[in-house]
């Protein structure tokens, strides 16, 4: 459970420590203060959000759904990734979840890149809007 932050983020700080992540090709370690800080902004613009999108990019179909499943969990959605059919695929993969039609899609992937990229969707012009990552597959373990 992350514990309170003296100073809560703002939209804007979230946003702007997110972009950090964008398109990296390795995720640095991250300390546990960065992690927290991480998560925080994450869930903020969770909430202020309509529905996400989240991108998996793993070594294996195990390892995106444990960590689709992490994030889910974090994200407050109420599905069993476990109860989808998905196709067998083997070796690294890209495993997709819809937060607007719960839907999931999975496919090989053979691209360098490992971790989770999230869009945030709002309808509003104003609202939430934008796609970061990659970020750690155990972040919310």
């Amino acid at each position: 459970m992350l514990s309170p932050d003296p100073m809560p983020l703002t939209v804007k700080d979230a946003e702007a420590l997110l972009k950090d992540f964008i398109c990296n090709d390795v995720i640095s370690p991250i300390s546990e203060a960065e992690n927290a800080k991480i998560q925080q902004a994450l869930l903020l613009l969770t909430r202020e959000s309509e529905y996400q999108m989240i991108g998996i990019c793993a070594d294996s179909k195990e390892q995106a759904l444990t960590a689709l499943t992490d994030y889910l969990k974090a994200f407050q959605y109420s599905i069993n990734v476990g109860e989808n059919a998905l196709d067998t695929v083997e070796g690294a993969v890209y495993l997709k979840f819809n937060g607007r039609h719960q839907t999931f899609y999975i496919s090989p992937y053979l691209e360098k890149y490992r971790g989770v990229l999230i869009s945030f969707q709002s309808t509003e012009e104003d609202g939430i809007n934008g796609v970061y990552g990659h970020f750690p597959l155990d972040l919310f373990a």
